[in-house]
């Protein structure tokens, strides 16, 4: 693995994680939205990550080949609306949104999964760094130690 690959798979990690941040955070502001562009409530978003490929290499053909995997980083593969999770339901019959019944349905966003989810990725972002941290303090050992033969 190359130097320079090292860097790449942590700044991957760490755009990766950035972008996470930012989706929960979205979530976070639109606890609240009771009406989108589309009529209905906010609905809560995932992010998925997935393996960065240069090419075609499935654990099968690692396998068979036996040959010394590379990694290559991370990347978003996709982010989705989470229809799992139920919307709250919350009675408030003087809500300009409130149905035939007096209920509005709020966003399926629950604040404590998305600061789970927060400190999960940012935990995740400071490894990077970290990574990265140790990566370039390798390379300026290897170049001083070069410098001084």
């Amino acid at each position: 693995m190359g130097l320079f690959q090292s860097f790449d798979i942590c700044a991957s990690g760490m755009t990766a994680q950035r972008f996470r941040m930012d989706t929960i955070a979205d979530n976070i502001a639109n606890i609240n939205t009771t009406r989108t562009e589309d009529g209905g409530p906010y609905t809560r978003k995932v992010v998925t990550f997935t393996e960065k490929t240069l090419g075609s290499s499935s654990f099968a053909d690692i396998l068979d080949k036996k040959q010394a995997y590379l990694g290559n980083g991370v990347k978003v593969s996709r982010v989705y609306e989470d229809t799992e999770t139920d919307y709250i339901m919350t009675y408030d019959p003087s809500h300009p949104d409130a149905d035939e019944n007096g209920y509005v349905t709020y966003p399926n966003v629950n604040t404590v999964t998305e600061m789970t989810n927060l400190i999960d990725s940012s935990r995740a972002y400071e490894a990077n760094v970290t990574a990265f941290e140790a990566v370039k303090s390798m390379a300026q050992t290897g170049i001083t130690a070069g410098g001084n033969s």
